[in-house]
Formats: structure tokens, sequence, C-alpha cells
């Protein structure tokens, strides 16, 4: 298999017997590989899962490039730059020398954070087609900048409006959060994966049910370890050393 012909979606690396058969293509594979060492990672704490979910948003930009899916690819350019952002904030020390540490939001901080999303998952339920065509629109022209022409795809409207806005909107909201290290951002990826599961097992796609049905146990695992975490490291007093 030449390098090149890794990166093509036809290129099977195995037929998986779910449904009708799935074929599961190389770079979706290793993708997939990338994304769940990155959850898995993230779940101890350790900053390397920033490489993993590097890796994995490029090579899904790639995929969904392929597949004509460009708000999706530019969804991908968003968790590129808040992997760039998370590595950063992991790693940078404050002014004393420490660096950040798994904490609570404060009730302040959860209630704006619970009304905003709220509110960005009613409008994108409501303007979900339009919000894709404009997003759609938007990486077409960015990659003609590149010298990259494509004709714009035909897209159908949302099966699952609300499903999906949830899904998109808590993902950004959960990726922000972990990339300041909140505990919150494991509860919303069991509530994000629960939510996936039900909707590819809804349309058929078994293959990534399976795969948020793993990313699910992940993630319960990751809330069990940063709430202990959160717990061993607040004062006696009960106030956090680090916030």
């Amino acid at each position: 298999m030449t390098f090149t012909a890794f990166f093509d979606i036809n290129n099977t690396l195995v037929t998986i017997p779910l449904g009708s058969g799935y074929d599961m293509s190389w770079i979706e594979a290793i993708g997939t590989l990338f994304g769940l060492l990155c959850i898995w990672y993230a779940s101890q704490e350790k900053t390397i899962n920033y490489l993993f979910g590097l890796l994995n948003v490029s090579l899904f930009a790639i995929l969904f490039y392929q597949i004509q899916l460009y708000g999706l690819l530019l969804l991908q350019v968003f968790f590129f730059v808040a992997n760039v952002y998370g590595w950063y904030a992991w790693t940078r020390p404050n002014e004393h020398g420490e660096t950040l540490e798994v904490r609570w939001m404060s009730p302040k901080k959860q209630t704006v954070t619970l009304v905003i999303s709220i509110v960005a998952v009613a409008l994108m339920t409501l303007y979900i087609d339009p919000i894709f065509v404009a997003l759609t629109h938007l990486s077409l022209e960015l990659l003609s900048v590149f010298g990259v022409v494509l004709p714009a795809p035909e897209l159908e409207p949302d099966s699952y409006p609300f499903w999906d806005a949830a899904i998109t909107i808590l993902s950004i909201v959960a990726q922000i959060l972990m990339t300041r290290k909140y505990v919150e951002n494991w509860i919303l990826w069991v509530a994000i994966n629960l939510l996936s599961i039900g909707v590819y097992t809804a349309q058929g796609v078994y293959a990534l049910s399976v795969e948020y049905l793993i990313l699910l146990f992940i993630a319960i695992h990751g809330t069990r370890e940063w709430v202990a975490t959160a717990k061993q490291r607040k004062a006696p007093t009960g106030k956090e050393l680090h916030v």
C-alpha cells in the first residue's frame, strides 16, 4: 500500500459484519484508534492525549473531505485549534509556576454554560439546515483558497435536527471545558456518547454505534477518575489548592 493510498476511503482495511456489512477504510480505522487513545489518555490526565487528538481530527478532516461532508470538515478545524490550545493550557505554568489542575466549575460558570448551551442547541435545532449549508459553502471557499475547487453538494434536510444539534453543540462545549480541566466535560461526553449511540443505531450505522459505546465506557471512567482527582486536590479547609 502506497502512502497516498492510505488516505483513500475506498482502501478497505476490514469489512465489519454489522447490518449489511460495513467496509472500514484504513484512514477511518487509524483515525478512530487515535481518537480512542486521545480520550483514554485525557481520562488519565495525560497531556499526550492532545497529540492523538490532533492526529484524529486531521485524518477525519481528510475523510470528511472525500465524502463531501464539508460542514463536519470545518468542525474538525475547530477541534484542531481546541487541541492545540488545550495542549498549551495544560502545560503552561501560571505566575506561581503551577499548571492547570482538575476541578469543578463554580456554580456561576455552570449556570452560564448551561444557559448558553440550551440557547445554542435551540437555535441550531431551528436553523440546522441553513447553518450546515453555510458551513459547507464556507468550507468550499476555504478550500478554494488552497486551489481546491469543488462543486457544492446537494444537502438533504437533517433527519434528527434536535439530536444532531445537541450532539454538535455539547461536543464543542465539552471540548472547551476539557481544555480548562473542568470535571463537567466528562459528564457532557457521557451524555454525548449516549445520544450518538441512539442516533447512529436509529440510522443503521452500527459500526459507529459500537465505537461510541466504547467511548461511553471511557467517558464514564474519565468521570470517575477526574471526580476523585478533584476531591483529592482540595485543601483541608475545603478550598481548592488551585483555581
